[in-house]
């Protein structure tokens, strides 16, 4: 089991001389193998809910549990890619994953097995010995993707993952992710501003307000998720539902 559970949560920033409110009580719940996408529009606290699940940042009130258990900072038990591909420039991308797995407590001697392993996972197998200098945008995500799945984590938690990936790349990682999740069923957590690659990705979209949960979706479409599924009628009709809500809050603090 895999779950991510916030209970309660509140982060607020200074602000002048008070304070303001980012994450008003949110209570949210990811189950094991489930895939959540969290839209909503910018500023709503999307990206700070993530960074908080992930250990990242501190928040003032409730608590975050990953299965059942709280947590109080970064864990291997959860990988994490941005949208910025955070590797190191002086490391190829093979060493870029073994410097992960070898923070992660890996047997130095493992390393190169495990993270050739995850450059194959993520169609990489050839581009061990680049440079990130040397490799596209998308290929750089990739390597992002493998570092963050090598000491396998039990929930991957993604913050506009490929929001800087031009569209035809973007497509061809939303598949490759499809499919790693297929074949490895973690809990995921994907931030999204896209309507479309939410739907297209997940089982269950949540919508943001301003710092709350303001609704949710069950995505029912078939898996596995097909080429031509965004001209189903009832992905479409998804797609305009989301969007509405998301321009119309029901909730509001």
């Amino acid at each position: 089991m895999a779950t991510l559970s916030l209970h309660q949560l509140e982060k607020s920033f200074p602000l002048g001389k008070g304070r303001h409110r980012v994450i008003k009580g949110i209570d949210l719940t990811l189950n094991d193998n489930e895939f959540v996408s969290i839209v909503g529009s910018s500023g709503c606290g999307k990206s700070t809910l993530l960074s908080i699940a992930a250990g990242l940042e501190e928040f003032d009130a409730g608590d975050v549990r990953v299965d059942g258990r709280s947590i109080t900072g970064p864990g291997i038990d959860r990988g994490v890619v941005f949208q910025s591909y955070t590797l190191l420039p002086w490391l190829t991308a093979r060493q870029n994953i073994e410097f992960a797995l070898k923070a992660a407590g890996t047997p130095g001697r493992q390393c190169r097995d495990i993270a050739q392993q995850h450059l194959e996972l993520v169609k990489l197998g050839q581009s061990g010995d680049s440079w990130p200098g040397e490799l596209s945008g998308g290929m750089k995500q990739r390597v992002a993707i493998a570092r963050a799945l090598s000491y396998r984590p039990k929930i991957l938690l993604m913050d506009e993952p490929f929001g800087a990936l031009d569209a035809m790349t973007r497509h061809q990682m939303q598949q490759l992710l499809i499919e790693i999740w297929e074949k490895h069923r973690l809990t995921v957590m994907f931030v999204t501003h896209d309507i479309e690659e939410a739907v297209w990705l997940s089982d269950r979209i949540v919508v943001m307000g301003q710092g709350v949960i303001d609704d949710a979706f069950d995505v029912r479409l078939a898996r596995p998720r097909h080429e031509e599924m965004n001209r189903d009628p009832e992905f479409i009709n998804l797609q305009h539902l989301v969007l509405d809500r998301i321009r119309h809050p029901a909730v509001s603090v």
